[in-house]
């Protein structure tokens, strides 16, 4: 308990906790990388990370009997999660395939993704109902926000679907 009023243990605490945050918001972006293929990011970030996780836990370790050494760990573990995907969401890297499923308006839809600049493949289909409209468009993610806010403009009863997509060889994408 005397650990608690001394300020060197606590400094030593958030020491590990800063650790323990920069390196899973590391690896939170490492895997990531890993996913959309990015070898040489995803060592570097690997070797990074592996050098901070190295020093947290032998931090850790050293002082066993400090307990605000251990919830510093595991605290900086659960918020460098969070922070991990706050910085993957504002990085935005990669691609989107968005789906979308329109009754009535699809080729609307098209016509005003077209006139924002993105590419856009109709299909005809058949759905519960009768013919709809399916609408793929493939574009970055930081986009995504804007081409759903033309899609629900142009029919808010579109349903829209995104999901994650590595391209294999290059067509049209929105420069």
């Amino acid at each position: 308990m005397e650990n608690l009023i001394d300020p060197h243990a606590w400094l030593y605490a958030l020491m590990i906790f800063a650790l323990r945050v920069g390196d899973m918001s590391l690896d939170t972006i490492r895997v990531l990388f890993v996913m959309r293929g990015k070898k040489l990011l995803t060592w570097v970030l690997g070797f990074v990370q592996s050098v901070i996780y190295i020093v947290a836990i032998s931090s850790v370790l050293t002082e066993m009997d400090n307990i605000l050494n251990v919830l510093a760990y595991a605290a900086g573990f659960a918020t460098g999660n969070v922070v991990g995907l706050i910085i993957e969401g504002k990085l935005a890297i990669g691609h989107i395939l968005i789906t979308i499923i329109s009754s009535h308006r699809g080729a609307y839809i098209a016509e005003q993704l077209r006139a924002s600049g993105y590419a856009v493949t109709e299909i005809s289909g058949r759905g519960k109902n009768g013919t709809v409209f399916e609408l793929h468009a493939s574009v970055l993610r930081k986009d995504v926000p804007n081409v759903e806010t033309i899609v629900l403009e142009a029919d808010p009863q579109a349903f829209v679907t995104a999901e994650d997509v590595r391209p294999v060889r290059r067509g049209f994408w929105r420069a």
